[in-house]
């Protein structure tokens, strides 16, 4: 009865649409993450395969340097740092955005680079032999098998951004997290015990929100192996 009461908080005004809202806002920063991380990430992934020491160190230098800093460090840095050193005040949402794209386009080149590796090598020689210039063979024959192995691994990247953005709450974004923690601050005295039932439901709509998105990366990982 008790958390019966506890989840009827929800319905309680416009509490419900304003989770909503707030799942908005996290997809929002998902979206725009993915829209930007894949382009450059493929970008960066034919960079990273470059022969040149030069390049090679680079990409490697960005690549551990994304991967061993979390993203919350990287959120704090952009957030606090950028307006500090640079009088420069990003909105939670902005650098959420930038830094999320950092690191999709590392993740995403470093998936380029290992889809494009796995590509048999009897397919460069190949065009080799048929004429075609380096250029023309990435373009026409390695890009178009290397797009169609990516999109399931590009879609498992959304989830796991969509998931992530839960660390935006502690640079003052108000997603869908921090509309749940308002509800529950709000109604601490009434209701001591609704944070679980709560919770419960924002887990239930990260769940509806990655789940198709993980059955169709599937399926397209089968349908294309």
């Amino acid at each position: 009865m008790f958390e019966h009461n506890a989840i009827s908080i929800l319905f309680q005004g416009n509490n419900f649409l304003r989770l909503l809202k707030g799942l908005g806002v996290t997809l929002e920063i998902s979206l725009f993450s993915a829209l930007f991380s894949i382009p450059l990430g493929v970008l960066f992934g034919m960079f990273m395969r470059r022969k040149g020491m030069v390049s090679r160190v680079l990409s490697r230098l960005y690549l551990d340097f994304i991967r061993i800093m979390p993203q919350l460090v990287l959120l704090f840095i952009v957030y606090f740092g950028s307006a500090r050193a640079f009088a420069v005040n990003f909105s939670g949402e902005v650098a959420s955005v930038f830094v999320f794209v950092l690191w999709g386009t590392a993740e995403m080149g470093d998936l380029v680079r290992g889809a494009i590796d796995s590509i048999p090598g009897h397919q460069w020689e190949s065009a080799k032999a048929l004429g075609l210039s380096r250029g023309q063979t990435e373009r026409y024959i390695i890009l178009p098998q290397t797009v169609r192995r990516l999109i399931p691994l590009s879609m498992n990247l959304l989830t796991r951004m969509v998931k992530t953005t839960s660390l935006v709450v502690l640079i003052g974004v108000v997603e869908v997290l921090k509309v749940g923690q308002q509800i529950i601050d709000t109604n601490r005295f009434q209701y001591p015990t609704a944070a679980l039932p709560i919770y419960g439901v924002i887990f239930f709509l990260y769940f509806l929100v990655c789940w198709p998105i993980s059955v169709a990366a599937r399926k397209l990982e089968k349908k294309w192996q």
